[in-house]
């Protein structure tokens, strides 16, 4: 019976050492990967940024402001384009709950205009080969896929399922939904951002 209670008490004592030493193994890889994980999501970003504005010669990223939409949880970042102290747009990131599989966050860019210059997934967790699509697919000139040259002010940006003008993902309907709803919340969070700084100039 003692030899039995013995054995018990080394196993748990066995089981609890490789707990701790497990734990302190992830620990440690987190620590090294953590700094160039988030160096590498910088490095997207700012990718994604440059790519979807007009030119500029200001620094977006620096320029940076949040804007809240009501009813909306969760802010949008504008990053402004400037030339020669002029305003010439801005890339927006922007976010939908409504993906199906959950959150999407993308950056557009915007012209200021209105006009829709590019746009860049930041993250995403849709099916493959389906919903993932949304990274070309509303750049494709088949059809009316492509929202690239759109006009917020002027084109109906919805899926042509309902009632609008853009062509769906196929067999992805709510992805697309989510897609075009995360547009037309990045532009309803530029108008803000506008009559802010207008706000303030006045």
């Amino acid at each position: 019976m003692k030899k039995l209670e013995s054995n018990l008490i080394n196993m748990t004592l066995s089981l609890g050492l490789i707990t701790v030493s497990a734990g302190l193994a992830l620990s440690a890889v987190y620590s090294v990967t953590e700094i160039p994980i988030a160096q590498a999501e910088t490095k997207a970003k700012t990718e994604a940024i440059s790519n979807v504005l007009p030119q500029f010669d200001n620094d977006p990223i620096a320029d940076m402001t949040e804007v809240k939409i009501a009813d909306i949880d969760g802010v949008f970042k504008i990053y402004p384009s400037f030339l020669n102290g002029e305003m010439t747009g801005a890339a927006v990131e922007s976010f939908s709950h409504d993906g199906f599989s959950g959150t999407i966050v993308i950056i557009f860019g915007f012209s200021n205009d209105g006009d829709i210059i590019d746009y860049r997934v930041l993250q995403h967790a849709e099916t493959p080969g389906l919903g993932e699509k949304m990274g070309q697919w509303f750049k494709d000139e088949t059809g009316s896929r492509s929202i690239i040259g759109r006009n917020m002010l002027n084109d109906d940006l919805r899926v042509t399922k309902d009632g609008g003008e853009i062509d769906g993902i196929t067999a992805a309907t709510i992805t697309s939904r989510a897609f075009l709803g995360s547009l037309d919340n990045a532009y309803k969070a530029l108008q803000i951002y506008i009559q802010q700084q207008n706000h303030e100039i006045h």
